[in-house]
């Protein structure tokens, strides 16, 4: 009971317009000032400490960095046309590379949000003058930034192994086939729409052997850099700690040595938006180090685990309530808070129930990323609206089509488990 008043109190904070980390430090905090805890102040000063004190979670500021220097290093616009090249013959062709491109910069940016922002301003202002909606065009440009939240090196999926003690390794092979699965919906979807819409290919033909051929060839080296990850994970070259590392070397190469696009200027701006963006990311996990020991200390995950295994006796039944629950919190709350104060809870539930916890994160990380893309407080339905002028209406509107295609993926991930499963065990065992 102690803990749900606590967690209200971080809900309410953050209501008001408090920062995230710092509502979540002041709950937490809190406990440890109540009379009945009888527990010293001094253990939550500990926990923010011990929090950082963790190798696996060296993989989230190298991965936050590698994101802003691929952005710097002349790879997305490579990319923009090798994703126009493939997908730009297809009814709603801007749209369609729009989805394409979410599939390739996955394997690049890590962030939903971020590739909701590139997007925008790389396509979105072409969309609209090729006459897309503004809301149909930032529903698209939205939504295909929830592939990113599965295809590696996903900064959710590294929280979410970090903080459930699940194998980011495991969960990094286990997102391609969900990330594909998504990007297929998507493009059929837009493929729908946009015949009822009338929206145009911007290509009169499929591409030719060799425009292809010289497209993969510009991109090549952002499409290898997923596929060196896994292959490095795989045969044990480096952890995914270590793996960030490699990221950063290989950006740094491929900028400076190999494109020749990313000077000192590039990369100091790219280190700027990094450390901006690691402070923020940091200091909540930190504080959440305080959350995690008060609900371990109460007992939370115990407690839920034995309510929901005697209300529900089966696994699906037991997925559903909790997607639903994801969706609600991640309308709510950015995808990275939600995956902070809810691993430590939900994950001991799932075991309990039999359900791998690798199945459990990408569900996870697909509904509570794809909370951040609807009203009412969605982070990227205000990014793109932001950048494209469209009315919050016209873009809830025009998102319908693609929640019922996420609903359909995320059915089929629940009754199917060796969707997830299938490739992080053939390769890994």
């Amino acid at each position: 009971m102690t803990a749900a008043l606590l967690l209200g109190l971080g809900l309410l904070l953050m209501a008001i317009g408090m920062p995230v980390a710092f509502a979540i430090g002041i709950a937490g905090f809190t406990y440890f000032l109540l009379p009945e805890t009888f527990l010293p102040t001094s253990i939550a000063v500990q926990r923010i400490v011990s929090s950082t004190q963790s190798f696996p979670l060296l993989a989230v500021p190298l991965f936050i960095f590698i994101g802003h220097l691929m952005n710097a290093s002349g790879i997305t616009p490579r990319l923009v046309r090798l994703s126009t090249l493939l997908a730009g013959w297809m009814s709603g062709g801007l749209a369609q590379a729009s989805i394409v491109l979410s599939t390739l910069m996955g394997g690049v940016s890590g962030s939903a949000v971020a590739d909701a922002a590139m997007q925008s301003r790389v396509l979105g202002k072409s969309m609209v003058q090729g006459g897309y909606s503004a809301g149909f065009s930032g529903a698209v440009l939205s939504i295909g930034g929830l592939i990113t939240a599965t295809i590696p090196p996903s900064i959710g999926l590294i929280l979410y192994g970090y903080l459930g003690e699940v194998s980011i390794g495991r969960l990094f092979i286990a997102g391609l086939v969900p990330g594909f699965l998504l990007m297929v919906a998507f493009m059929v979807t837009t493929f729908i729409m946009a015949k009822k819409r009338g929206y145009r290919p911007v290509r009169s033909s499929l591409p030719t052997g060799k425009e292809l051929l010289k497209a993969l060839r510009e991109s090549i080296w952002a499409i290898l850099f997923p596929v060196w990850l896994l292959v490095g994970i795989r045969y044990g070259l480096f952890t995914p700690s270590e793996a960030g590392a490699f990221a950063v070397a290989y950006a740094l190469l491929v900028g400076c040595a190999i494109h020749r696009e990313m000077g000192l200027k590039e990369l100091l701006g790219a280190m700027r938006a990094s450390v901006r963006d690691i402070g923020m990311v940091m200091l909540i996990i930190m504080f959440a180090g305080i959350i995690g020991y008060v609900v371990s200390f109460e007992r939370v995950p115990q407690t839920i685990a034995e309510l929901t295994l005697g209300v529900f006796n089966s696994q699906t039944a037991l997925l559903f309530v909790l997607a639903l629950l994801l969706v609600l919190m991640g309308m709510l709350l950015e995808a990275t808070v939600v995956v902070m104060l809810l691993t430590p809870i939900l994950v001991p539930v799932v075991k309990a129930a039999g359900v791998d916890p690798v199945h459990f994160g990408l569900l996870m990380m697909t509904l509570v990323t794809f909370g951040g893309m609807t009203p009412p407080v969605g982070i990227s339905m205000y990014t793109v609206c932001g950048i494209l002028r469209c009315s919050f209406y016209d873009y809830s509107r025009e998102l319908l089509p693609y929640v019922l295609a996420v609903f359909v993926v995320v059915a089929g991930i629940i009754f199917f488990p060796d969707i997830v499963l299938f490739l992080p065990n053939w390769l890994l065992g």
